[in-house]
């Protein structure tokens, strides 16, 4: 397994995954105890600023460099300027997201276009594989 370096502090951005807020993400604003943090969207992501769950909240590696308890002002600013949101939609984990959004999103029409997309590749794919065994 390899190293953790991503800590619980302020100014760590996270994904809430769970509650109605699930797969949006968020800066840790202030610690209040061992269990709880409060959290804000700064006006971008839609999460409020409220106090959130340490287990209803996944680690990004992504880090903002803010003082404890800045007001949701202020960090809209900060969001802004680190670019965060692509960021996060350049990693591996935004990318999933993204990916996960588009297919729920996705009408019966855009399903089927799929399908026959996947078919036609299967058939090149199986064309050119009977030719090597040949």
């Amino acid at each position: 397994m390899g190293k953790r370096s991503n800590f619980v502090e302020i100014g760590r951005v996270v994904c809430v995954n769970y509650g109605p807020d699930a797969g949006k993400t968020c800066v840790i604003v202030d610690i209040v105890n061992q269990s709880f943090a409060l959290v804000d969207g700064a006006n971008v992501t839609g999460v409020k600023r409220a106090q959130l769950n340490f287990k209803h909240m996944a680690i990004t590696p992504i880090k903002l460099n803010i003082g404890r308890g800045l007001t949701s002002k202020k960090l809209e600013q900060v969001w802004k300027d680190a670019k965060v949101c692509e960021q996060f939609g350049a990693t591996s984990w935004g990318k999933k997201l993204a990916r996960q959004a588009k297919r729920k999103n996705a009408t019966d029409f855009d399903r089927f276009k799929t399908m026959m997309l996947r078919k036609k590749r299967s058939a090149i794919i199986n064309k050119e594989l009977s030719k090597l065994k040949a």
